[in-house]
């Protein structure tokens, strides 16, 4: 069976190195999705979540704003091109 690992909030703040409130803060801005949302209202977040996180993190360390890191992790669509719905 090939599950894939969601985290929780403080979890994937954990395995990136991050606090809590970046991870709540990222998703607000629409830099991190949401993979699902348990029935007791926790967001759920998957590897791809981990991983844009940490290229955020990386984009950050050269001075970045934030705006600037939203905008070039914008999800693309099929139609321009990427893979990411």
């Amino acid at each position: 069976m090939n599950e894939k690992k969601l985290y929780k909030t403080g979890e994937l703040a954990k395995e990136a190195g991050v606090l809590p409130s970046t991870i709540r803060y990222y998703t607000k801005m629409g830099i991190l999705s949401v993979a699902e949302k348990t029935s007791g209202g926790f967001n759920l977040y998957d590897y791809e979540a981990l991983r844009r996180l940490q290229i955020a993190q990386g984009i950050k360390s050269r001075k970045w704003s934030l705006d600037r890191i939203r905008k070039e992790l914008k999800p693309r669509t099929i139609e321009q091109g990427g893979e990411d719905l």
